[in-house]
């Protein structure tokens, strides 16, 4: 059964980055796959940061891409992240890899290289949302606490017509029982806050997807939760 809310768009900003996406430990990982011989455990947070920038703008582009793939997706055959990285300059891999999945990471890739060559790589493009939902009904907001990413997804593409990418490409999964690429369509996602019958989630995607939410305030929506196998 479909449940029924209203969605106030509180916020949209374009965004090109995800704050705090790369670690002390994420550096000192590229580090060590560039082969940096320098102490990088001595290192203070902000010159660890510095040297890797430094250590990825001294090897060629694919090279850098190479690095960051490697630390960043080690599921994926060395085979694949060398044909990736030649490709990711003019590539936008954060929206056309085929695994939803995989595309925060990407996103991060295409932020930490670009910065490093000062804008060589494409420029990824994502959205931060924050929102106010509201319900009818106490057990509407039930399916939040039970698949907190498809029930949000499915509540998104609900407010942006059947037209919508999104709507397009994920049909089955909007209306069926399972949504296991829901976590790959909205990044970052919390709820902020909880007042029984208002809550208020904040999120982080890709603009492929949430682009349209700039020209809507509110919207009237329906989402179900998935259900158990």
């Amino acid at each position: 059964m479909q449940a029924k809310f209203s969605v106030q768009i509180d916020s949209f900003h374009k965004i090109n980055k995800i704050q705090n996406a790369w670690s002390n430990e994420d550096y000192r990982a590229l580090m060590s796959i560039m082969d940096f011989d320098d102490d990088v455990d001595a290192m203070e947070a902000a010159e660890l940061r510095e040297m890797c920038m430094m250590s990825l703008n001294d090897l060629e582009p694919a090279d850098a891409a190479k690095a960051v793939l490697t630390h960043l997706f080690p599921e994926l055959p060395k085979g694949k992240i060398e044909q990736i990285s030649h490709d990711m300059i003019d590539d936008r891999s954060w929206e056309e890899y085929p695994d939803c999945l995989f595309h925060e990471r990407f996103f991060s890739a295409y932020a930490l290289l670009r910065e490093a060559f000062n804008g060589i790589f494409a420029k990824p493009e994502g959205i931060e949302l924050t929102m106010t939902v509201t319900a009818a009904h106490d057990e509407d907001m039930a399916i939040f606490d039970e698949s907190l990413a498809s029930s949000i997804v499915r509540l998104l593409a609900s407010g942006q017509g059947d037209d919508a990418l999104i709507n397009r490409l994920y049909e089955d999964q909007i209306q069926g029982t399972q949504f296991p690429e829901a976590p790959g369509i909205v990044w970052r996602l919390k709820q902020t806050a909880d007042t029984g019958l208002i809550r208020q989630f904040s999120l982080i995607s890709s603009s492929f997807w949430m682009e349209n939410f700039e020209q809507i305030d509110n919207f009237k929506a329906v989402s179900h939760a998935d259900l158990d196998d």
